[in-house]
């Protein structure tokens, strides 16, 4: 089993901080894994950390153009960006 499908199990076994910490390890080790980054980014997403999710999805994204992380930075955006104007004006 590859280093990447450890982690993954950790990711679908909800241990997210070991994936992280993991994942870490793996990208300072090998800075031009695009997937490494991607991964990252989709488990900082899954705890809110947004900030580390963009630059995790934006490295990934410079790395690699045509990565999944396009989509997912795009959907963090929206997520960012969303205002309810219902929220604010009772």
């Amino acid at each position: 089993m590859s280093e990447i499908e450890k982690i993954q199990r950790l990711l679908d076994a909800d241990c997210v901080a070991e994936a992280i910490e993991a994942l870490e390890k793996r990208v300072a080790a090998d800075a031009g894994d695009d997937a490494a980054f991607y991964m990252l980014g989709n488990a900082y997403s899954r705890m809110s950390d947004w900030k580390h999710a963009i630059e995790s999805y934006k490295a990934a994204i410079a790395l690699n153009p045509d990565s999944p992380a396009v989509e997912a930075d795009k959907k963090i955006q929206e997520i960012l960006n969303f205002y309810c104007h219902d929220l604010f004006n009772p």
